[in-house]
Protein backbone atom coordinates (compact mmCIF):
# COMPACT_ATOMS: atom_id res chain seq x y z
CA UNK A 1 0.00 0.00 0.00
CA UNK A 2 0.71 3.24 -0.34
CA UNK A 3 -0.32 6.11 1.67
CA UNK A 4 -0.51 9.70 1.80
CA UNK A 5 -1.34 12.93 3.63
CA UNK A 6 -3.10 16.21 2.38
CA UNK A 7 -5.23 18.94 2.94
CA UNK A 8 -8.28 18.66 0.79
CA UNK A 9 -9.35 21.89 -0.78
CA UNK A 10 -13.56 20.70 0.23
CA UNK A 11 -12.89 20.79 3.67
CA UNK A 12 -9.70 22.37 4.29
CA UNK A 13 -8.40 19.77 6.97
CA UNK A 14 -5.83 16.60 6.88
CA UNK A 15 -6.81 13.88 5.51
CA UNK A 16 -5.29 10.22 5.46
CA UNK A 17 -5.75 9.06 1.44
CA UNK A 18 -4.61 5.77 0.14
CA UNK A 19 -2.51 6.15 -3.50
CA UNK A 20 -3.97 4.12 -6.30
CA UNK A 21 -3.87 5.07 -9.74
CA UNK A 22 -2.57 8.58 -9.50
CA UNK A 23 -5.26 9.22 -7.70
CA UNK A 24 -6.39 9.38 -3.35
CA UNK A 25 -9.09 7.79 -2.14
CA UNK A 26 -9.03 9.52 0.90
CA UNK A 27 -10.72 8.66 4.52
CA UNK A 28 -13.30 11.07 6.32
CA UNK A 29 -12.20 13.44 9.17
CA UNK A 30 -10.49 13.11 11.62
CA UNK A 31 -9.00 9.97 10.36
CA UNK A 32 -5.62 10.83 10.18
CA UNK A 33 -2.68 8.22 9.02
CA UNK A 34 -0.97 8.50 12.73
CA UNK A 35 -4.78 8.19 14.06
CA UNK A 36 -4.85 4.50 12.05
CA UNK A 37 -1.90 3.64 13.37
CA UNK A 38 -2.24 4.39 16.24
CA UNK A 39 -5.53 2.50 16.14
CA UNK A 40 -3.98 -0.24 14.32
CA UNK A 41 -6.79 0.08 11.82
CA UNK A 42 -3.95 0.24 8.41
CA UNK A 43 -5.44 -2.54 6.56
CA UNK A 44 -9.16 -1.71 7.85
CA UNK A 45 -8.97 1.82 6.35
CA UNK A 46 -7.35 0.54 3.41
CA UNK A 47 -10.47 -1.55 2.39
CA UNK A 48 -12.58 1.20 3.11
CA UNK A 49 -10.78 4.13 1.02
CA UNK A 50 -11.02 1.53 -1.91
CA UNK A 51 -14.43 0.29 -1.26
CA UNK A 52 -16.01 3.91 -0.02
CA UNK A 53 -13.72 6.71 -0.29
CA UNK A 54 -15.05 10.19 1.04
CA UNK A 55 -13.42 11.59 -1.89
CA UNK A 56 -11.40 10.98 -4.55
CA UNK A 57 -9.37 13.81 -6.12
CA UNK A 58 -5.95 13.60 -8.39
CA UNK A 59 -2.71 12.78 -6.82
CA UNK A 60 -1.06 15.85 -8.61
CA UNK A 61 -1.63 18.92 -7.72
CA UNK A 62 -3.16 17.98 -4.70
CA UNK A 63 -1.25 19.77 -1.28
CA UNK A 64 0.58 16.90 0.15
CA UNK A 65 1.58 16.98 3.57
CA UNK A 66 4.60 14.99 5.23
CA UNK A 67 3.03 11.17 5.77
CA UNK A 68 2.91 12.23 9.39
CA UNK A 69 2.85 15.85 9.72
CA UNK A 70 4.01 15.89 13.32
CA UNK A 71 5.58 13.23 14.29
CA UNK A 72 5.71 12.25 17.82
CA UNK A 73 9.25 11.87 17.48
CA UNK A 74 12.28 12.14 15.05
CA UNK A 75 15.62 10.06 15.53
CA UNK A 76 18.08 10.32 12.64
CA UNK A 77 20.74 7.88 12.47
CA UNK A 78 24.57 7.93 11.16
CA UNK A 79 23.78 4.53 8.88
CA UNK A 80 25.72 4.86 6.11
CA UNK A 81 29.50 4.31 6.36
CA UNK A 82 31.09 6.36 3.35
CA UNK A 83 29.33 9.57 4.83
CA UNK A 84 30.43 9.12 7.90
CA UNK A 85 33.67 8.42 6.63
CA UNK A 86 33.81 11.62 4.24
CA UNK A 87 31.84 14.10 6.64
CA UNK A 88 33.55 13.51 9.75
CA UNK A 89 36.69 14.48 7.48
CA UNK A 90 35.12 17.07 5.87
CA UNK A 91 34.71 18.61 9.56
CA UNK A 92 38.26 17.89 10.59
CA UNK A 93 37.64 14.93 12.78
CA UNK A 94 38.05 11.13 11.93
CA UNK A 95 35.64 8.19 12.27
CA UNK A 96 35.74 7.22 16.25
CA UNK A 97 35.72 3.21 16.72
CA UNK A 98 32.29 2.95 18.77
CA UNK A 99 30.42 4.16 15.43
CA UNK A 100 31.49 0.68 14.29
CA UNK A 101 30.33 -0.99 17.98
CA UNK A 102 26.57 0.32 17.99
CA UNK A 103 24.37 2.82 15.81
CA UNK A 104 24.18 6.53 16.67
CA UNK A 105 21.50 9.14 16.53
CA UNK A 106 20.47 12.44 17.33
CA UNK A 107 16.94 13.81 17.99
CA UNK A 108 15.91 16.64 15.70
CA UNK A 109 12.85 18.86 15.34
CA UNK A 110 9.16 17.01 14.77
CA UNK A 111 7.59 20.71 14.82
CA UNK A 112 10.15 22.07 12.12
CA UNK A 113 8.53 19.12 9.58
CA UNK A 114 7.86 20.46 6.37
CA UNK A 115 5.46 19.40 3.11
CA UNK A 116 7.29 17.41 0.65
CA UNK A 117 7.44 20.06 -2.00
CA UNK A 118 7.76 23.66 -0.22
CA UNK A 119 10.43 26.45 0.80
CA UNK A 120 12.82 26.02 3.08
CA UNK A 121 14.32 28.97 4.69
CA UNK A 122 17.84 29.12 5.29
CA UNK A 123 18.62 28.71 9.11
CA UNK A 124 19.45 32.46 10.56
CA UNK A 125 22.86 33.21 10.84
CA UNK A 126 24.20 30.33 8.22
CA UNK A 127 26.15 30.37 4.72
CA UNK A 128 26.79 26.77 4.60
CA UNK A 129 23.25 25.70 3.91
CA UNK A 130 23.10 21.96 2.96
CA UNK A 131 20.46 18.79 1.99
CA UNK A 132 20.99 15.15 2.91
CA UNK A 133 19.63 12.69 1.50
CA UNK A 134 18.21 10.13 3.58
CA UNK A 135 15.48 7.53 3.66
CA UNK A 136 13.00 6.47 7.46
CA UNK A 137 11.06 4.02 8.48
CA UNK A 138 7.92 5.04 10.19
CA UNK A 139 6.70 2.98 13.13
CA UNK A 140 3.84 1.21 13.53
CA UNK A 141 3.11 -0.08 16.55
CA UNK A 142 4.75 0.27 20.17
CA UNK A 143 7.21 -1.33 21.16
CA UNK A 144 10.31 -1.46 23.63
CA UNK A 145 13.71 -3.34 23.70
CA UNK A 146 12.49 -5.28 20.64
CA UNK A 147 15.00 -7.94 19.45
CA UNK A 148 17.02 -7.28 16.10
CA UNK A 149 15.23 -10.21 14.62
CA UNK A 150 11.65 -8.75 15.42
CA UNK A 151 12.09 -5.11 14.46
CA UNK A 152 10.69 -5.30 10.86
CA UNK A 153 7.63 -6.35 12.08
CA UNK A 154 7.11 -2.58 13.65
CA UNK A 155 7.67 -1.32 10.46
CA UNK A 156 4.38 0.90 8.71
CA UNK A 157 5.99 1.23 6.21
CA UNK A 158 9.30 4.07 4.47
CA UNK A 159 9.67 7.40 3.25
CA UNK A 160 11.70 9.84 1.97
CA UNK A 161 13.37 12.11 4.45
CA UNK A 162 16.04 15.52 3.57
CA UNK A 163 17.85 16.97 6.93
CA UNK A 164 18.50 20.22 6.16
CA UNK A 165 21.49 21.62 7.94
CA UNK A 166 23.56 24.44 8.51
CA UNK A 167 27.13 23.28 8.75
CA UNK A 168 28.59 26.05 9.82
CA UNK A 169 26.23 26.59 13.05
CA UNK A 170 26.36 22.52 13.66
CA UNK A 171 30.35 22.99 13.60
CA UNK A 172 30.49 25.84 15.65
CA UNK A 173 28.06 24.11 18.73
CA UNK A 174 29.38 20.94 18.51
CA UNK A 175 32.54 22.00 20.00
CA UNK A 176 31.29 22.11 23.65
CA UNK A 177 30.12 18.96 23.13
CA UNK A 178 26.26 18.59 22.50
CA UNK A 179 24.44 18.80 19.27
CA UNK A 180 23.33 19.14 16.54
CA UNK A 181 20.89 20.96 17.81
CA UNK A 182 20.26 25.02 15.56
CA UNK A 183 22.59 23.47 12.55
CA UNK A 184 19.67 21.39 12.15
CA UNK A 185 16.53 22.79 13.53
CA UNK A 186 15.09 24.98 10.63
CA UNK A 187 13.28 22.08 8.48
CA UNK A 188 13.23 18.75 7.72
CA UNK A 189 11.05 17.62 5.00
CA UNK A 190 9.54 13.82 4.52
CA UNK A 191 7.56 12.38 2.39
CA UNK A 192 5.27 12.19 -0.39
CA UNK A 193 4.30 8.59 0.53
CA UNK A 194 4.40 6.08 3.20
CA UNK A 195 5.19 3.17 1.47
CA UNK A 196 4.51 -0.14 3.63
CA UNK A 197 7.30 -2.98 3.61
CA UNK A 198 5.82 -5.31 1.42
CA UNK A 199 5.90 -2.84 -1.54
CA UNK A 200 9.75 -2.79 -1.46
CA UNK A 201 9.98 -6.96 -0.99
CA UNK A 202 11.17 -7.53 -4.22
CA UNK A 203 13.98 -4.85 -3.85
CA UNK A 204 15.40 -6.48 -0.56
CA UNK A 205 19.28 -6.34 -1.11
CA UNK A 206 22.22 -6.46 1.29
CA UNK A 207 21.55 -3.78 4.36
CA UNK A 208 18.11 -2.31 3.11
CA UNK A 209 16.86 -2.49 -0.77
CA UNK A 210 18.41 -1.85 -4.15
CA UNK A 211 16.68 1.34 -4.53
CA UNK A 212 18.58 4.24 -6.28
CA UNK A 213 18.72 7.55 -4.23
CA UNK A 214 19.26 10.85 -5.83
CA UNK A 215 19.63 14.68 -6.08
CA UNK A 216 19.47 17.29 -7.89
CA UNK A 217 20.26 20.62 -7.38
CA UNK A 218 18.45 23.21 -10.18
CA UNK A 219 18.44 20.06 -12.75
CA UNK A 220 22.26 19.52 -12.20
CA UNK A 221 23.00 15.93 -10.46
CA UNK A 222 24.45 16.21 -7.54
CA UNK A 223 24.38 13.00 -5.48
CA UNK A 224 24.06 8.93 -6.51
CA UNK A 225 23.48 6.49 -3.88
CA UNK A 226 21.92 3.51 -3.33
CA UNK A 227 19.55 2.01 -0.15
CA UNK A 228 21.52 -1.13 0.35
CA UNK A 229 24.57 0.60 1.34
CA UNK A 230 23.39 1.19 4.66
CA UNK A 231 26.17 -0.26 7.01
CA UNK A 232 23.17 -0.50 10.40
CA UNK A 233 20.09 -1.34 9.28
CA UNK A 234 16.72 -0.19 9.96
CA UNK A 235 16.10 -3.41 12.71
CA UNK A 236 19.55 -2.58 13.83
CA UNK A 237 18.10 0.95 14.66
CA UNK A 238 14.90 0.34 15.79
CA UNK A 239 16.48 -2.53 18.25
CA UNK A 240 18.90 0.83 19.60
CA UNK A 241 16.69 2.64 19.39
CA UNK A 242 13.81 0.95 21.45
CA UNK A 243 16.57 0.19 24.65
CA UNK A 244 15.06 1.17 27.81
CA UNK A 245 12.49 2.92 26.13
CA UNK A 246 9.19 2.74 24.13
CA UNK A 247 9.16 3.46 20.29
CA UNK A 248 5.88 4.53 19.44
CA UNK A 249 3.28 5.10 16.03
CA UNK A 250 4.35 7.79 13.75
CA UNK A 251 7.92 7.68 15.65
CA UNK A 252 10.27 8.38 12.39
CA UNK A 253 13.67 6.42 12.01
CA UNK A 254 15.94 8.39 9.55
CA UNK A 255 18.90 6.28 8.38
CA UNK A 256 21.20 9.38 7.88
CA UNK A 257 22.86 10.27 4.88
CA UNK A 258 23.51 8.03 2.10
CA UNK A 259 27.25 8.11 0.53
CA UNK A 260 28.08 11.57 -1.37
CA UNK A 261 24.74 13.16 -0.37
CA UNK A 262 25.42 16.06 1.16
CA UNK A 263 27.25 19.13 0.01
CA UNK A 264 29.27 18.41 2.95
CA UNK A 265 30.81 15.37 1.91
CA UNK A 266 30.83 16.62 -2.38
CA UNK A 267 32.42 19.61 -1.60
CA UNK A 268 35.18 17.92 0.74
CA UNK A 269 36.09 15.51 -2.51
CA UNK A 270 35.42 18.16 -5.19
CA UNK A 271 35.92 21.70 -3.94
CA UNK A 272 33.14 24.19 -2.73
CA UNK A 273 33.46 25.91 -6.12
CA UNK A 274 31.98 22.61 -7.89
CA UNK A 275 29.11 22.16 -5.54
CA UNK A 276 28.63 25.47 -3.64
CA UNK A 277 26.06 25.61 -0.59
CA UNK A 278 22.77 26.31 -1.12
CA UNK A 279 21.46 29.79 -1.75
CA UNK A 280 18.18 31.57 -1.93
CA UNK A 281 16.37 30.50 -5.47
CA UNK A 282 18.07 27.21 -5.53
CA UNK A 283 15.83 24.47 -6.39
CA UNK A 284 16.88 20.89 -4.41
CA UNK A 285 14.92 17.31 -5.95
CA UNK A 286 15.51 14.89 -3.76
CA UNK A 287 14.20 10.82 -4.92
CA UNK A 288 14.38 7.70 -3.92
CA UNK A 289 13.16 4.72 -5.81
CA UNK A 290 9.58 3.39 -5.26
CA UNK A 291 9.17 6.27 -2.35
CA UNK A 292 8.62 8.87 -4.81
CA UNK A 293 10.50 12.90 -4.88
CA UNK A 294 10.03 15.52 -2.44
CA UNK A 295 11.32 19.19 -4.05
CA UNK A 296 12.67 21.91 -1.71
CA UNK A 297 12.82 25.39 -2.98
CA UNK A 298 15.34 27.24 -0.67
CA UNK A 299 14.31 30.98 0.19
CA UNK A 300 15.80 33.63 2.63
CA UNK A 301 15.76 32.77 6.46
CA UNK A 302 15.18 35.35 9.37
CA UNK A 303 18.56 37.49 10.74
CA UNK A 304 19.60 36.00 13.67
CA UNK A 305 18.46 37.87 16.59
CA UNK A 306 20.67 39.10 19.47
CA UNK A 307 21.28 37.41 22.35
CA UNK A 308 21.99 40.35 24.15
Amino acid sequence: MRWASYTSARDGREHAALVVDDTLRALPYPQTLLGILKDGTTDDSARTALADPWEVVPYSPATLLAPIPTPPSIRDFMSFENHVVTSMAAMGGTVDPVWYEQPTFYFTNPAAVTRPHDDIPIAPGSVKFDFELEVAAVIGRAGSDIRVEDAEQYIAGYTVLCDWSARDLQEREMRVGLGPAKGKDTATTIGPLLVTPDELEPFRSAGGFDLAMTVDVNGTRYSTGNWNTLYWTFPQMIAYASRGTTLHPGDIIGSGTVGTGCILELARVHGEQAYPWLKAGDEVRIEVEQLGSLTGWIVPGADPAPLS
